[in-house]
């Protein structure tokens, strides 16, 4: 096992009915808080040595507050925070966030968005063009329907680094390959846009998925990104719906145990240092 170990994406929160409305009855298992003695127990139990916090509301207060916990957390190496983008003033808006060190990128939920071209906007593009100034990357978070506008909007800013989270969330409940696969190989070809390994159990069936049900979506991302734009992920809380963060970080072990040493290593280590920058 490598010595070192990087949880590039997971979530905290103290939990209320009006701040996560997204929780449904079936999603008890979030209507709690996860802090940082939660993170703590669960990552060292998995031998993951470091970590990046991703927003889970889009509220400056948010980011702020996850920036607060990260400044005092050896373990937490940069948050992937949200900022208004589609705001006239986004640049004076960047720069008193980006005085945080720990800030590596932002991230919009695109995937509730009802208009499904939300990341095609005037508007949105104009926010997105004032990340490299202030050294920030953007996380994708999409689901596979928005795959070919995901491609056009990347197009647009080619010298922008893009982190596609949770690879583009396919339809592993139904076993649909395409035409996820060929649209996320596409994407692959630019190579500004890394992706991480997680998010995958979640979009199966919560009670019944199995491991040979993840594997060609597995083999699909390793072929089309390889180990050097490929960073491991758990979606931590909300991994918990469908399996637990042991389980998961061992099903990616094995999933990657005939590569090399050193391509695994860049997996569960440095793709996220290299990209994040942390």
């Amino acid at each position: 096992m490598p010595m070192e170990c990087i949880d590039a994406h997971h979530h905290l929160w103290r939990y209320s009915p009006e701040d996560y409305p997204w929780m449904s009855d079936k999603m008890e298992v979030l209507r709690h808080d996860y802090l940082l003695p939660e993170l703590d127990a669960v990552t060292t139990a998995a031998g993951v040595t470091g970590t990046v916090v991703v927003q889970a509301q889009q509220t400056l207060a948010e980011t702020e507050w996850l920036l607060s916990l990260a400044k005092d957390s050896q373990r937490i190496r940069g948050v992937v925070g949200w900022a208004p983008l589609v705001e006239p003033k986004i640049e004076a808006c960047l720069e008193e966030i980006a005085k945080h060190p720990k800030l590596k990128g932002l991230r919009h939920i695109l995937q509730d968005e009802a208009d499904d071209r939300y990341m095609l906007r005037d508007d949105f593009n104009r926010g997105i063009a004032c990340l490299q100034q202030f050294d920030l990357r953007y996380d994708l978070l999409v689901f596979e329907r928005h795959l070919l506008q995901t491609i056009e909007f990347v197009d647009r800013h080619p010298q922008q680094i893009f982190i596609l989270d949770h690879i583009a969330k396919p339809l592993i409940r139904e076993q649909a390959m395409e035409p996820w696969r060929s649209n996320l190989r596409e994407l692959a070809r630019r190579e500004n846009v890394y992706c991480k390994l997680s998010g995958m159990t979640t979009e199966a069936d919560w009670s019944s998925w199995s491991e040979q049900q993840l594997w060609p979506y597995m083999e699909t991302v390793l072929s089309a990104f390889g180990a050097e734009r490929l960073m491991f992920g758990s979606d931590w809380p909300v991994l918990n719906l469908a399996s637990d963060y042991t389980a998961w970080i061992e099903l990616v072990r094995r999933a990657i145990a005939k590569l090399s040493p050193d391509e695994q290593e860049q997996i569960m280590a440095k793709t996220a240092i290299e990209a994040y920058g942390l």
